[in-house]
């Protein structure tokens, strides 16, 4: 009995001592930091780029423009290394940052953030968020990319901003990338106070395209070439959450239809955009910026990034916008087949 009594105690003590919880846990890892992706030695093409200085001629301004093919880098650039306003245009570095947020699970696109009516943009400015909700309410981070890139919300933009600390953290991001040449020094409420801020806030067409290099090959569940071709047609959303998120939402975007697929054949003959826009007011009798950039689901498979800035032009709001569709068209005859 005896020993059947120290066997039971023993192997009590030896349970015992297995199933002890553990006081301390190894830190987990961060996530990486985001990286530069290696750069694309650019073919240029002197035709297409002689063809589109003619076109730009209408603008009567600065134009800077860059078409890059980003399977093979066949490209033309015209005074693409030129300093542009961004305008609406910049929401998309700083959606591209908020999303880098996300993946280091700083924050979570289900994440709910209050907004009061001293986020809002003044009037005259580009929020529906605003105009729908005059009262502030809550809304979702997802909520507000949306609201940034598929109706340009300057509201929506600034809020973003402020969640993820300030244009600071996007000028980070963008330098992590290997974007150097683009500056988010402004917000939207500052972008509307006077003439000279939203030229802080530039762009080259050259490094447009890089920044939307990198978010095309970082995405995550791109879409199948047959769905891309059949978008249109059938109706479905073929891009995921996470990396692609930003695609889709720029892919809905309801500004600009008459810029960069302006000339465009039908939507339905294999093709899809996903653009954001940037426009300005008008002042001693000319325009600060009408800019387009976005990456176009050839009818072939491939991928062609434009970027078209169009500064300080005495131009109607038609002949700028055609400028930049007939450019997009130029490129599109060049690479689509």
């Amino acid at each position: 009995m005896r020993t059947a009594f120290i066997f039971v105690v023993a192997l009590f003590a030896a349970c015992s001592y297995n199933t002890e919880i553990p006081t301390e846990f190894p830190t987990p890892q961060p996530p990486p930091s985001a990286t530069p992706l290696p750069k694309l030695d650019l073919k240029r093409d002197a035709a297409l780029e002689k063809q589109f200085a003619e076109i730009a001629k209408d603008a009567k301004g600065k134009v800077g423009v860059a078409a890059v093919m980003l399977e093979t880098g066949d490209a033309a650039l015209l005074n693409a290394d030129g300093h542009y306003p961004m305008q609406s245009v910049y929401k998309l570095p700083i959606a591209m940052a908020v999303m880098d947020e996300v993946r280091k699970d700083n924050h979570s696109l289900d994440e709910q953030i209050g907004v009061t009516k001293d986020d809002y943009v003044r009037q005259g400015q580009a929020s529906p968020l605003r105009d729908k909700n005059p009262d502030g309410g809550v809304f979702t981070l997802r909520e507000l990319i949306r609201l940034a890139l598929v109706e340009s919300d300057g509201s929506a933009s600034d809020v973003l901003l402020r969640v993820i600390g300030g244009p600071t953290v996007v000028q980070s991001y963008l330098s992590q990338i290997g974007v150097e040449d683009m500056k988010v020094v402004n917000t939207e409420k500052e972008l509307g106070k006077d003439w000279e801020t939203q030229y802080q806030n530039w762009a080259t067409p050259t490094e447009a395209t890089n920044l939307l290099r990198y978010l095309f090959e970082t995405r995550e569940d791109p879409p199948s070439d047959r769905t891309v071709q059949h978008f249109g047609r059938i109706g479905i959303n073929p891009i995921g959450d996470n990396g692609t998120l930003l695609i889709q939402g720029m892919i809905e975007s309801t500004t600009g239809p008459k810029r960069i697929k302006g000339l465009l054949p039908r939507p339905d003959d294999g093709w899809i955009v996903a653009h954001k826009t940037g426009t300005s007011g008008s002042g001693g009798g000319v325009t600060a910026a009408t800019n387009d950039i976005g990456i176009i689901y050839l009818p072939n498979g491939k991928h062609l990034a434009v970027a078209v800035f169009v500064s300080d032009s005495p131009a109607d709001d038609k002949t700028r916008e055609a400028v930049i569709a007939r450019i997009a068209k130029a490129a599109w005859d060049k690479w689509s087949k």
